[in-house]
């Protein structure tokens, strides 16, 4: 088993990736809008995924709500953005924290029927006047506590729903001027701040399972290289004052952030503490350059590794059509599509 996830390409497996995943032996898969046609098309690819690689191996996807969301109508339900709980919150603390859990465990509960058991969800990012929009509504809200409480009770909504989390973008990627899709945002907010806002936010939910860096540099911290790629941000940071505990992965080695080669990429996230490398776009070229860079999973990255996919769990089995009817109560008046919603989504 090596260090990476890796990207398929679409709605079936070729012959090539097929070959590719039994050579390269990636620890984990993540699924796009590429991949997924229906329910049943979808789960067929992931079953024969895992056959190939001949191992229960972890499948994730981006499902967060709002703009982010890889599965949607008219097959998934579409869901709120992050932002929606934060204005239910600010309304009343307990509706706020019982809609993010209640809506995280639908959403579990539509990934784990197609055999999707980790989501790269909550965002605990705290977004600041003058940034990118790149985080936004993605984002709970703009105080660290709050942001921290509702992406605990996200997570531990999709944790009942039998989905692991994905804690991100750590140490933060809320100040950040630059869409890191595109280029490399640099923060030059003093550390003082940073450990009192957006590092903040992160501390309370480092017990979380997984986490996936930001492709953010802080200057104040380590000019040159993003948190990805720098031992002092991973060291210091991450597991030092934000104390994460569990796996750590890349943000996508193939965006326009990073710089050099994929191998080069891959090489310095691992070197500067990631325990996996991500690679997400499905170039086969890409792909084999990832792989054949990425070390074997051994050590303290492959106890973490497996002491999270120890936390999956087959979800108790509950009344969905009374839960969705509960959540599009909680949020009516915050969320447009809460009207009409549950009954769209009964059956």
């Amino acid at each position: 088993m090596r260090a990476f996830i890796t990207g398929l390409a679409g709605l079936t497996l070729s012959q090539a990736e097929q070959a590719f995943l039994r050579e390269a032996q990636p620890w984990g898969l993540i699924v796009f809008k590429r991949n997924a046609d229906e329910p049943e098309q979808l789960r067929r690819l992931i079953d024969e995924a895992r056959a190939t690689l001949g191992r229960e191996v972890p499948v994730l996807v981006d499902q967060e709500g709002g703009r982010v969301q890889r599965l949607g109508p008219p097959h998934w339900p579409e869901y709120p953005p992050a932002a929606a709980y934060g204005r239910l919150y600010d309304r009343d603390r307990g509706a706020g924290l019982l809609a993010a859990e209640l809506g995280a465990w639908l959403m579990a509960a539509d990934l784990a029927s197609v055999g999707v058991d980790v989501d790269c969800m909550p965002i605990a990012d705290v977004p600041t006047a003058g940034a990118d929009a790149i985080i936004g509504d993605r984002a709970f809200g703009e105080v660290p506590g709050k942001v921290a409480a509702l992406a605990g009770a996200f997570a531990q909504g999709l944790a009942q729903g039998g989905v692991l989390p994905v804690l991100k973008h750590v140490p933060g990627h809320g100040r950040a001027t630059a869409d890191s899709h595109e280029r490399l945002p640099v923060v030059m907010t003093e550390r003082e701040t940073l450990e009192a806002t957006d590092f903040a936010a992160f501390r309370p939910l480092a017990g979380l399972p997984l986490a996936m860096t930001a492709h953010v540099v802080f200057a104040a911290i380590d000019p040159v290289e993003p948190a990805t790629t720098s031992t002092v941000i991973v060291r210091d940071v991450i597991r030092g004052s934000i104390g994460l505990r569990g796996v750590l992965m890349s943000d996508d080695l193939s965006m326009g952030a990073l710089s050099g080669s994929l191998a080069a990429r891959t090489q310095a996230a691992i070197a500067a503490g990631c325990d996996l490398a991500l690679h997400c776009n499905a170039d086969m070229e890409e792909m084999c350059e990832v792989a054949a860079a990425a070390p074997t999973l051994a050590g303290e990255a492959a106890r973490r590794a497996a002491a999270a996919l120890a936390g999956r769990t087959r979800a108790a089995a509950i009344d969905v059509a009374a839960r969705r009817a509960e959540f599009a109560a909680l949020m009516r008046g915050i969320w447009e599509p809460a009207l009409g919603w549950a009954q769209a989504w009964a059956s």
